[in-house]
């Protein structure tokens, strides 16, 4: 019998996870996710502001690849048993092997009101309802100070000439970025006529607008709330080791340090370099961590020995509206260096990179060692 592997989560990394296992194993691999389409999760504020986006169904993405698809919401794995239980059947999935790429949600429940009156743009349903109220808004506050908050700000303000937009964070402007970088962002942002109140903790949202932990309120519309991201619980609920966020501990060859046979990829897996550097939640990271992980199951399987992860980045992308953007080049470990590209080239080269991430959906190899 084949050995069974089953990914659960079917975002950047879990799908190309499924097809590059079924691409370099014999195995019968099974892709398990809530809904059957590919979400474009980094072109999401560009869904908020009215913009189409392309309709990819995962049965189209899987066709003749060997994966099977299952649609349903996981609820439960039973690591003793090694099933997948589903919302919406009574029957369980089976495996041998796990492919644990759940990813990452808006988290919602850190700041009172946020649940209740805030906006996201962490999944296509939440960016249409927000869309759909933008248009009985005059004021909206984005709330977070990181790429997700940066482009969703930008986005509105280009889409929206009419609208106030303020951005609220808790931190520097651009903290992660060069000075270059900074003073670039600071100047896009004025252009746009983006609001930007610094060094501002939120500590409530009410229908109105956010409430300063100075108590400040700062009158809005609508609240776009990208301050930080969780992950699901099913990790921690199946016994698997798990850090303090919830996201499956693993070693470098992502493989769980508590349960052999779960791999964990994408934004639902802890994942540390021997140098104690912890990689953080982008496709920057994902995707060429997912091609390494399956390629240490595909070696493992056929009895070779994995060589453990090699990592380094090389930029972060951040579009600025359909018309600019700024990419900040990196040393290996994300900390920044002076260099950036800005302007019209820096929009057609982010452009590229979130184009090429569809691309590598499609056909999952990088043909570059990391």
């Amino acid at each position: 019998m084949a050995v069974r592997i089953v990914v659960v989560g079917a975002g950047y990394a879990g799908l190309a996870a499924a097809k590059l296992a079924a691409r370099w194993t014999e195995a019968a691999v099974t892709l398990v996710n809530a809904g059957d389409r590919f979400v474009e999760r980094v072109r999401l504020h560009q869904l908020a502001t009215g913009q189409t986006l392309r309709d990819l169904r995962l049965a189209d993405l899987v066709e003749r690849t060997g994966v099977k698809l299952v649609v349903g919401r996981v609820t439960a794995i039973d690591a003793e048993q090694r099933v997948v239980r589903l919302a919406s059947s009574p029957k369980v999935v089976h495996y041998d092997l796990l492919v644990y790429a759940l990813g990452s949600a808006a988290d919602m429940e850190s700041v009172p009101g946020v649940a209740e009156h805030a906006y996201t743009v962490a999944t296509a349903d939440e960016a249409l309802r927000l869309r759909q109220r933008l248009g009985d808004s005059h004021v909206v506050a984005v709330v977070g100070g990181g790429l997700t908050g940066i482009e969703a700000a930008a986005e509105l303000a280009e889409a929206h000439p009419g609208l106030k937009v303020r951005f609220v964070n808790a931190g520097a402007l651009g903290a992660g970025l060069s000075q270059r970088g900074r003073e670039y962002l600071r100047r896009t942002f004025d252009r746009l006529g983006v609001e930007v109140r610094e060094q501002a903790r939120v500590s409530e949202v009410r229908a109105d607008g956010p409430v300063l932990a100075d108590g400040e309120h700062l009158a809005a519309d609508t609240v776009v709330w990208t301050a930080g991201f969780k992950v699901p619980e099913l990790a921690r609920a199946a016994g698997f080791a798990a850090d303090d966020h919830g996201r499956l501990i693993v070693d470098d060859m992502l493989r769980s340090v508590s349960h052999p046979e779960v791999t964990g990829v994408g934004d639902a897996a802890a994942v540390r370099m021997r140098s104690g550097q912890e990689l953080r939640m982008a496709c920057a990271t994902g995707l060429p961590s997912t091609q390494h992980a399956m390629r240490a199951i595909a070696d493992r399987l056929a009895g070779r020995t994995p060589r453990p992860l090699r990592f380094r980045y090389l930029n972060q992308c951040i579009s600025l509206g359909r018309r600019d953007a700024l990419i900040q080049f990196v040393h290996a470990d994300d900390s920044p260096r002076e260099s950036v590209l800005t302007g019209r080239k820096a929009a057609l080269y982010k452009e590229a990179i979130v184009r090429g991430t569809v691309l590598f959906e499609r056909h999952p190899v990088i043909p570059t060692s990391f």
